[in-house]
């Protein structure tokens, strides 16, 4: 067998393979034996240079030690690379084979079953990841490098010579979704694992520089949150990202940057670097990427905290002594002092000399703005000369903190022997409402701590949109704008928009407030060197606290700076409210050595119910009121009128559409996820619905109602038309009656009265629009809702034991007129808490009754609670807020909840009387609307067909006459008609002609198109004339609808006409309504 041929595992194949690795060329050992002296010449050469100079010996120790710590902590680099590659290779069998291994060394889905694996999202990125690298080669090249070299003169000759991210993709080892806290929003936590063996090369050729990174290894959580979610395409608003934490960042540097891996410079490298990757992508600091437009993005990158703590740091006892004598044979004392983390919020206390039971009595406040998910780390030291030494950390899930309100408690420090901490942790809820505020700043003057700042009784967010037409720099040049905004010492910069005076910042910027009262926000405008001023802005806090929801949204004019510069500023007041009455209170006994531990993978400290002996301690006193979300009671209502349609297309043609037939109409309405349809018409191309719906909306941006309209068929509908309205079109019109035309189809239109529904709590209204709504019928049977409800369900105490002893899992359900809601069912507990909210729409609050029930997985009853809602109306702002007793449980068993009753002021509950009328003098206060709803003279009448109440009507013509005293001058805009009497067996071809008498020069005569074959024309055209107020008040409007003929033809010309004084019409107010049109008399 020729050697080529042999087989691995035979014996031939050492003795040919052997004398194959023999075989070099001449040249090749040359160079070989080269290297190999080079490399001793090289070695030898330091020790030259330092005899040849006279330098001490110690200078070539000290270059070797360096060298030796770098080859080191190179090795110890590469070494852990290897191993992370390895271990995400073989998780199966790292988890199935070694269970001996500790915990923290598991994947997050092992020690948390509410974590998932993906491993089907993890194949897509291993297909996937040489495309990613294609891209990322594309960006370093193409977009990265220029932006690079044209920064620096120095980097002009930058390039990158290699570009490979290798073939290890990124791993998500882990996703837990949380969907039960915001039922607008999905959040998810991606565990995040990667050990790449990613090698990029930079070469700068005008120094002879090369460096590179050969490996990088990434471990952290990534929260993931999609919100807001929309009722259309893509569903999602925006996608905002960030670690909740710091990341674990390890890189392996080649070429010059190997001098970062000397100890020492390691540390620092990877400190920079993380703090770049911090300012960008760990809270608070977040990556927004909106998805739709009109978002604030500002809002979402940085919305309000979902709370504040306050952490009182009170002792320590039993730490480890670090301070030793004689190497350790004597024992001494140490220096401690604590470091408090929340994210990027980092608070040092002072340290206690030679104490091992120390006490601080210090206080913090930190914002939170992630729950579950953020963490308080405090590790504690003692302090030295040189390196300060480690005497243990403890980590306290802040999600505890919010569900318990009040945290007391010892925490046993982790990795060392010995040593615990007392804290005290509060959990501030955010107040909308500035009517607690003395209680709040009362409470605060009584705390007595020992750090400098006093505790806060509000947090300030300020939301710095843009500014407008900014002054220009000498030379008329265009500034770089950037902003400093101030409270009392206080002072924090926005980023800087180059070379422009409308900049757009988009920043968000968070204050603690001791006294709103006495404090003022002070905004200076500079240019990018801050010395040139560009305007100024004052604005005292008292003013935002007269305002509703304690928030400021608008443009306000700088000072000292153009006569057209503004800048758009959002300022969110609240504040700080602590549930519980307790204050801080002395410390606790220290705990037993077998205290609380560490959950799994250590993630959470567990509360320490005991103290010393066993005894338990005091529990905290129970809230007296409930804490909702800041978002509790805000949606409101959309009330969709679906009057009639007109010109829809015949789709049931017979013989081939040779003749044509009628269609059978029905439309659907799609809004929030929700779909409504209505009834079906039988062949009729002008069908009259006359269906009222009602829904509840959050005022979420990128929303739209969708109407569709289908003939229905046998066997499928046949589509007649569709169009699309803005949510947030109708909120701001608040009101709109008015006809759309159907898109994709040749004709068509359909009528609809939309009401974005006005809450209030004024229960006078209550009555009037009671009154109103029981005038008003439709053929889907809908009664008009009066009021909306909302329900905050937070907690229950004292609940009965199961049957079988046990404590229950307890849901509540929650009725009112058979439209129920269940909440989530608790882990076992005859204390459970939901924290969960619902709204209802109610017709009569005078009748109907809310019902909350409690039971066991919605089986055994534990409880139930029957409110009337009459019983609300008595109560201050239609708000009851306490602890309410179960029926048929324990004596003790209550229930916490808010509800709140919002009434629906609808415009049309009130209208101008008729003069004349008996009670028709004005009363004072009364609101009289603008308008004359335009469908308010058909609601009575039966099948909903449109015609006159006057006999010899000939239609209707709509009209909008006011008196702008901006513009000085008269308007009449002609809407349209309907119901028009036919001229011919083809109808009409209608138009308008009016003049505004006495006119002897027919100088204000106006006439309108002409609409051909139409008895209920649409016309929207406006007219204005250049009268007084005085003169316009004179005038008497005398109208004619003509049907336009030929000369020769005999139809009839005129339709009807109107006559109209305008002294009878509140022209400052402006006036809609449809007008009876009467036949020529002769």
């Amino acid at each position: 067998m020729p050697p080529s041929d042999a087989e691995p595992g035979m014996s031939g194949g050492t003795s040919v393979a052997a004398p194959a690795l023999l075989i070099h060329s001449p040249g090749e050992r040359a160079v070989s034996v080269l290297w190999s002296f080079g490399k001793c010449l090289g070695a030898l050469l330091p020790v030259y240079l330092a005899g040849y100079y006279g330098f001490s010996i110690s200078v070539v120790l000290f270059g070797l030690m360096i060298y030796m710590g770098w080859k080191h902590s190179r090795l110890e680099k590469v070494m852990r690379l290897k191993s992370a590659m390895y271990l995400l290779e073989n998780e199966r069998a790292f988890t199935t084979e070694k269970v001996f291994r500790t915990k923290r060394d598991l994947p997050p889905w092992v020690n948390f079953p509410d974590v998932e694996k993906v491993e089907w999202l993890n194949k897509i990125l291993q297909q996937a990841w040489p495309f990613i690298g294609q891209y990322l080669e594309k960006l370093l090249v193409e977009t990265i490098a220029p932006a690079i070299r044209t920064s620096s003169i120095h980097l002009q000759t930058l390039s990158f010579t290699k570009i490979n991210i290798g073939d290890k993709a990124l791993k998500v080892v882990g996703v837990k979704a949380h969907t039960e806290h915001d039922k607008r929003q999905v959040m998810l936590d991606l565990y995040l694992s990667y050990a790449g063996d990613v090698e990029i090369n930079v070469e700068i050729k005008k120094y002879f520089c090369k460096a590179g990174v050969k490996g990088i290894q990434l471990h952290g959580k990534l929260r993931v949150i999609l919100e807001p979610l929309i009722g259309d395409v893509p569903l999602i608003g925006a996608i905002t990202m960030f670690f909740i934490r710091r990341p674990k960042l390890d890189i392996n540097w080649t070429g010059l940057t190997n001098l970062l891996d000397i100890p020492g410079l390691n540390a620092m490298s990877d400190t920079m670097i993380m703090d770049a990757i911090a300012s960008h992508l760990v809270l608070p600091n977040r990556l927004t990427v909106p998805l739709v437009a009109d978002l604030h993005v500002a809002q979402l990158r940085s919305p309000l905290p979902r709370g504040v703590v306050r952490i009182h740091l009170l002792e320590a006892e039993d730490l480890t002594a670090k301070d030793t004598v004689i190497k350790g044979l004597i024992d001494g004392k140490s220096d401690p002092y604590a470091v408090l983390r929340v994210g990027t919020q980092i608070f040092t206390s002072h340290h206690v000399d030679s104490n091992l039971n120390p006490q601080w009595r210090e206080m913090y406040e930190v914002i939170v703005h992630e729950v579950p998910g953020q963490e308080l780390e405090v590790e504690v030291f003692d302090k030295d000369p040189d390196q300060d030494d480690f005497l243990g950390r403890v980590k306290v899930d802040l999600d505890i903190v919010k569900k318990a309100r009040v945290v007391d408690d010892w925490f046993n420090l982790k990795d060392v022997t010995s040593g615990s901490v007392h804290l005290r942790l509060e959990w501030l809820s955010l107040l909308s409402s500035a009517d607690r505020l003395s209680e709040v700043i009362q409470k605060n003057q009584n705390l007595t701590t020992k750090t400098a700042d006093p505790p806060s009784a509000a947090i300030l967010a300020i939301y710095l949109d843009q500014a407008h037409a900014l002054p220009m720099r000498k030379g008329n040049k265009d500034p770089s704008p950037m902003v400093q905004i101030s409270i009392q010492d206080a002072t924090k910069e926005s980023k800087t928009c180059y070379g422009t005076n409308q900049p757009v910042w988009e920043d968000a910027f968070t204050f603690f407030i001791q006294d709103p009262r006495k404090q003022d926000i002070d905004i200076q405008v500079k240019d990018d060197d801050r010395a040139l001023s560009l305007g100024s802005l004052s604005i005292p806090l008292t003013r935002i606290l007269a305002t509703p929801e304690l928030t400021m949204d608008q443009w306000f004019q700088l000072e000292n700076s153009g006569s057209a510069s503004r800048i758009y500023v959002k300022i969110v007041l609240r504040v700080l409210w602590l549930s519980d009455d307790a204050t801080p209170t002395t410390p606790s006994p220290r705990p037993l050595p077998s205290g609380s531990g560490t959950g799994q993978g250590g993630i959470t400290s567990e509360l320490n119910p005991m103290g010393p002996g066993g005894l338990a301690k005091p529990p905290p006193a129970r809230p007296q009121h409930t804490t909702p979300d800041p978002e509790f009671a805000t949606e409101g209502v959309l009330r969709i009128h679906l009057v009639e349609a007109q010109n829809l297309i015949a789709k049931d043609n017979f013989m081939g559409g040779m003749v044509k037939g009628k269609s059978d109409p029905y439309v659907k309405i799609r809004v929030a996820g929700i779909t409504y349809r209505s009834h079906t018409i039988k062949e009729n191309l002008n069908p009259v619905w006359n269906e009222l719906y009602e829904v509840i909306l959050t005022q979420l941006p990128g929303q739209e109602i969708q109407f569709e309209l289908f003939d229905k068929d046998i066997d499928q509908d046949d589509f007649l038309g569709r169009f699309k309205l803005n949510l947030r079109d109708i909120i701001s019109g608040q009101f709109i009656d008015t006809w759309y035309t159907l898109n994709d189809v040749k004709s068509g239109r359909v009528h609809l009265v939309l009401e974005w529904l006005p809450r209030v709590s004024d229960l006078p209204r209550l009555e009037q629009i009671l009154q109103y709504q029981s005038q008003l019928s439709y053929q889907n049977k809908v009664v008009p809702s009066v009021a909306v409800l909302f329900v905050y369900v937070e907690r229950a105490h004292g609940l009965p034991l199961k049957k079988s002893g046990k404590e229950p899992k307890v849901g509540a359900d929650i009725n009112l007129k058979g439209v129920s809601h269940r909440t989530k069912v608790c882990e076992r507990s005859t204390s459970p808490r939901w924290d969960e909210a619902f709204h209802f729409l109610v017709r009569d609050p005078r009748d109907e009754t809310l019902t909350v029930k409690l039971s066991h997985s919605w089986g055994q009853v534990l409880g139930s609670l029957t409110l009337p809602l009459r019983e609300l109306l008595v109560e201050q702002g239609l708000v009851l807020d306490r602890w309410l007793n179960l029926d048929g449980a324990l004596p003790e068993s209550q229930i916490l909840l808010r509800v709140t009753l919002k009434i629906l002021d609808t415009q049309q509950a009130v209208c101008r009387r008729p003069p004349g009328e008996a009670g028709s003098e004005p009363v004072v206060g009364e609101f009289i609307p603008r308008w004359v709803p335009s469908h308010l003279d058909i609601k009575q009448r039966s099948g909903f067909t449109i015609s006159s109440d006057n006999p010899s009507s000939t239609g209707q013509v709509k009209l909008t006459i006011g008196y702008s005293m901006e513009e000085g001058r008269l308007f009449i805009t002609v809407h349209g008609c309907r119901a028009l009497a036919a001229c011919s067996k083809d109808g009409a071809d209608p138009y308008i002609t009016f003049i505004l008498l006495p006119d002897k020069k027919a100088t204000t005569k106006r006439r309108t198109a002409t609409k051909k074959r139409d008895l209920n024309p649409e016309f929207n055209e406006r007219f204005d004339f250049d009268f007084s107020l005085e003169e316009s008040i004179q005038r008497r409007l005398d109208l004619s609808v003509k049907n336009s003929v030929s000369f020769m033809s005999r139809e009839r010309e005129l339709i009807g006409k109107l006559q109209l004084d305008l002294d009878q019409i509140d022209l400052k107010a402006g006036v809609t309504q449809w007008y009876d049109l009467v036949p020529e008399t002769n």
